[in-house]
């Protein structure tokens, strides 16, 4: 189970939020039956561009061997 603070990956894209599988975000609550999380999600200079809520298998945690990768967030 992820916990607070933990940087995540969604596996899946999030069109509502304007957020696609791949990017990373940082757990900022974990409900308490592990099913869902709240994710802030920033841009690379540090301001918060969505907050999203998740379930579990949306996301995954961040692998020791990956990097940021940046692209514009569209619609915002």
């Amino acid at each position: 189970m992820l916990k607070e603070h933990d940087r995540i990956v969604l596996n899946v894209a999030l069109p509502h939020d304007g957020l696609e599988a791949g990017d990373v975000g940082t757990v900022v609550h974990a409900y308490s039956d592990g099913l869902a999380y709240e994710v802030e999600f920033t841009t690379l200079s540090g301001k918060t561009a969505v907050v999203a809520t998740v379930e579990a298998d949306q996301v995954r945690p961040v692998g020791d061997r990956e990097i940021t990768h940046a692209r514009e967030l569209a619609g915002r």
